[in-house]
């Protein structure tokens, strides 16, 4: 069974950083595509930043250059760098792993992790 767990610094300052944690153990593909999802309050979840197993990235509007995944194979981690934050980014976020395409097409991946609160201050 795959499991994916998170940790990270989950209360920052408006204005702050802070870099979010995904460990994957049990199984991982070969070929994949991981995924940092937010949930937010009134805010469908959504996908804010992936990275396949070639180390191509794609990030949502609203995270393009202020957010940064990557990974660190040898560590079997999966990171999200997250500056400059706001606060109607508060909300839970949750790294994922499903075999490629990245592109889900209305689907969810069936590997989470357990979902971090970040909190962003004003």
């Amino acid at each position: 069974q795959v499991q994916l767990v998170e940790s990270g610094v989950a209360s920052v300052q408006a204005g702050g950083s802070l870099r979010l944690s995904c460990v994957v153990s049990g199984y991982t593909y070969s070929t994949y595509c991981m995924h940092w999802f937010r949930q937010g309050l009134v805010k469908e979840r959504e996908s804010v930043a992936r990275i396949d197993s070639g180390g191509s990235t794609e990030y949502a509007d609203s995270a393009k250059g202020r957010f940064t995944i990557s990974q660190d194979n040898a560590k079997n981690t999966l990171y999200q760098q997250m500056n400059s934050l706001k606060p109607e980014e508060t909300a839970m976020y949750y790294c994922a792993e499903h075999f490629l395409p990245c592109d889900l097409d209305g689907t969810w991946p069936p590997f989470w992790g357990q979902g971090t609160q970040v909190t962003v201050s004003s």
